[in-house]
């Protein structure tokens, strides 16, 4: 057993780098050091046995508790922790141009759009002009609608699959379990660095988040939080002081 007399005070002021691996296969997903702030956290109520009406046995219900991580920097795929983890290459994008006409009631357009999705608008009248498309070109249903030299302002949605990433949120994804240790150093009295682990066994992401965009103020700020679980050897949160480390 340490004596208590002569362990050292230490204090921390330093965020936790978070190592996340795949709780089934452990296998890393992201190292991320780009945190503000990192917090964990394990709380258990009781219940007692009154005697009288005093509290005379205590019985602790089961621990529960979460990590949660805030951050103002970040990689896109952090937030597929709130999905299924997995990154799509493919996403719908809504284009607004201003098309110049040509002969025969015709727009050429940048990109390549949806069926169904192009709204072309009389620049006169504002009313929409009716038509069909055929890759990138809108022809008028009634060509005098659509003049030549003329601008019109045209809206549309393109399904584009290259150069994009998209997270999916809906009912069909669920989060992935993960292992994640957080990473950090305390600083002792006499000005040693002694790194500190806290190791969460099974941990769940939460499907809530906000991020706002504002043009004054302070950068947007996201947090995310997992619930953390029970493995199945019943670990659930561990703190570790490495005195000896390898480097």
């Amino acid at each position: 057993m340490a004596n208590i007399a002569t362990d050292l005070y230490m204090a921390n002021r330093q965020c936790c780098d978070l190592d996340i691996r795949d709780y089934k296969t452990k296998a890393p997903w992201m190292y991320a050091d780009f945190c503000n702030t990192t917090t964990a956290n394990i709380s258990a109520d009781a219940v007692f046995a009154n005697k009288k009406g005093a509290k005379c046995i205590k019985f602790d219900n089961p621990l529960e508790g979460t990590i949660t991580m805030e951050f103002q920097v970040s990689p896109f795929r952090i937030y597929a922790m709130l999905s299924d983890g997995e990154i799509e290459t493919s996403a719908v994008i809504a284009r607004r141009e201003s098309v110049t006409g040509e002969a025969g009631g015709v727009l050429n357009l940048t990109k390549t759009p949806m069926a169904g999705s192009v709204f072309a608008v009389d620049p006169v009248t504002g009313k929409t002009i009716e038509g069909t498309v055929v890759d990138k070109k809108f022809t008028a249903k009634t060509t005098s609608d659509i003049v030549a030299d003329t601008t019109y302002e045209v809206a549309y949605l393109e399904s584009k699959t290259t150069g994009v990433k998209k997270v999916s949120f809906n009912n069909k994804k669920v989060p992935k379990d993960f292992f994640i240790q957080m990473v950090t150093n305390n600083r002792d009295e006499n000005g040693d660095e002694v790194a500190m682990r806290l190791t969460a066994y099974k941990a769940s992401p939460q499907r809530n988040f906000e991020i706002s965009f504002a043009s004054d103020g302070d950068p947007s700020s996201v947090t995310l939080t997992c619930d953390l679980m029970t493995d199945r050897d019943g670990n659930v949160l561990d703190m570790v002081e490495i005195l000896e480390d390898d480097k």
